[in-house]
């Protein structure tokens, strides 16, 4: 690989290459050189340094895309070398902030990025939102600390996704915080709160020693987050669930329809489902424990699958059938998540997708993803008021919105009546209305102006 690289970027015209090659040759990166050289020898750092050239210009480090993992490369000693060469020139710790330096602002974007609709909502869709406000933007996972080092050298700004205590995190803030950058952290779930765990409904379908691995992992969440300037959360109540564990300041910015959910969505048939071919009601699961979630609606399932021919229940993704009443494995199908395109498109076979949620504090706090990819495409979803998904239905209109002690089977009987024409009505509805107001725009829907304001500043 690096061979082709660099045979391509020796063929780069001469004018051309030359402004390309002007950007490397920062202070940090001409010392980072020849600490290289002083560790591994002249002919390793000259590999290591066209290696470097050749990614950055065809933006193809190993985390930045979709699908690629990262890499543990050196470790968190991996700017050790470089501290050691600054401090000895007494040139350790940056002039200015870069952002009081430049007009253009850059985000450097570091986090985990294992967990696949994790990464779409909370990291990769923000490059489309950024891009759009005039803001360059790139990601990294933590563990390819070669390339995150590599963003942060040209950023203006370090937000941190999903960081804990570890090694390589310690290793980022030391040197946000010797280039000047200011950090935002972001978060999608109350992973550092203990509260939220030893109250949450879905543990108890998790083995116990799962649910004591996550409430021993949450201060190391929490010790990220108090390291930073300023939080983003995911939701309204997780921003308040959040004030009680940290100083910081702490916003929302909520997850939206991007580009690459209409583009999933876009050549997916979504006409004509219900007609002939009875009534298919949606249970999505993205992660393990949903079991809990789905047996507050059991017996309302149950009720309306035998009340009528054709009826059946899809299950999408994780799912531990056993956990289901013998009565009701006739009337259900599973698939498991294979990529984002394949589960819209079971999704979109169905007439709605019901989104039950237990009432604890880790629910309170989810979002509305799942509203989000049904409404894509033209599924309506039925929802408890537990969560975000409530704020994005608008009830009777683009779905239903179940208050505590109302009959799901009810809900989708209404629904189900005259072969799903209410399904469908609602179904459309839901797609326009996220069309409308669920994109990547800078509205108060989307995101709070403090982040704006934090990031243009």
């Amino acid at each position: 690989m690096l061979q082709s690289e660099f045979h391509r970027f020796r063929e780069a015209k001469g004018a051309n290459c030359v402004m390309s090659l002007f950007r490397f040759f920062s202070p940090t990166l001409v010392l980072r050189f020849i600490s290289a050289i002083r560790q591994d020898g002249l002919s390793s750092a000259i590999a290591k340094a066209l290696e470097f050239v050749a990614r950055n210009r065809a933006d193809r480090g190993p985390t930045a895309l979709a699908g690629v993992g990262g890499r543990p490369d050196a470790g968190h000693a991996y700017l050790l070398p470089l501290w050691r060469e600054l401090a000895s020139l007494e040139a350790f710790h940056a002039a200015s902030r870069p952002a009081t330096l430049r007009k253009t602002r850059r985000i450097a974007m570091i986090g985990d990025l294992n967990l696949p609709q994790c990464r779409k909502y909370r990291v990769e869709q923000l490059a489309e939102f950024w891009n759009r406000q005039g803001v360059e933007y790139s990601f990294s996972h933590y563990r390819d600390p070669s390339r995150a080092v590599e963003l942060m050298q040209n950023a203006t700004h370090l937000m941190l996704y999903r960081a804990f205590n570890h090694p390589l995190i310690s290793m980022y803030f030391y040197e946000a915080r010797r280039l000047r950058l200011p950090v935002l952290y972001d978060l999608d779930d109350p992973l550092f709160s203990i509260a939220a765990y030893e109250t949450y409904g879905n543990m108890n379908g998790l083995p116990k020693r799962m649910k004591e691995h996550f409430l021993n992992e949450a201060p190391k969440y929490l010790d990220a987050m108090n390291l930073a300037d300023i939080v983003t959360m995911s939701t309204p109540a997780l921003v308040e669930h959040a004030k009680l564990h940290t100083p910081r300041p702490v916003h929302y910015r909520r997850n939206f329809a991007d580009e690459v959910t209409f583009a999933a969505s876009a050549p997916i048939e979504m006409s004509g489902r219900s007609s002939d071919v009875g009534f298919r009601v949606a249970f999505t699961s993205g992660s393990m424990g949903h079991e809990m979630d789905f047996a507050m609606i059991e017996k309302d399932m149950v009720n309306f699958l035998a009340a009528a021919p054709n009826r059946t229940l899809s299950i999408l993704g994780h799912f531990d059938e056993k956990r289901l009443p013998r009565e009701m494995h006739e009337w259900v199908e599973k698939h498991e998540f294979a990529s984002y395109e394949s589960y819209l498109a079971n999704l979109a076979l169905a007439d709605c997708a019901v989104m039950p949620l237990t009432d604890d504090i880790f629910n309170r706090c989810k979002s509305a993803v799942r509203v989000i990819d049904a409404a894509a495409v033209k599924v309506p979803a039925v929802v408890g008021e537990i969560g975000d998904m409530a704020n994005m239905v608008r009830n009777a209109k683009t779905g239903r919105v179940l208050a505590k002690g109302e009959n799901w089977a009810d809900a989708l009987e209404e629904l189900a009546a005259d072969k799903g024409a209410l399904a469908r009505q609602f179904g459309e509805a839901a797609h326009n209305d996220l069309v409308e107001n669920w994109t990547g725009r800078p509205t108060s829907e989307i995101v709070e102006p403090e982040i704006l304001d934090w990031v243009r500043s």
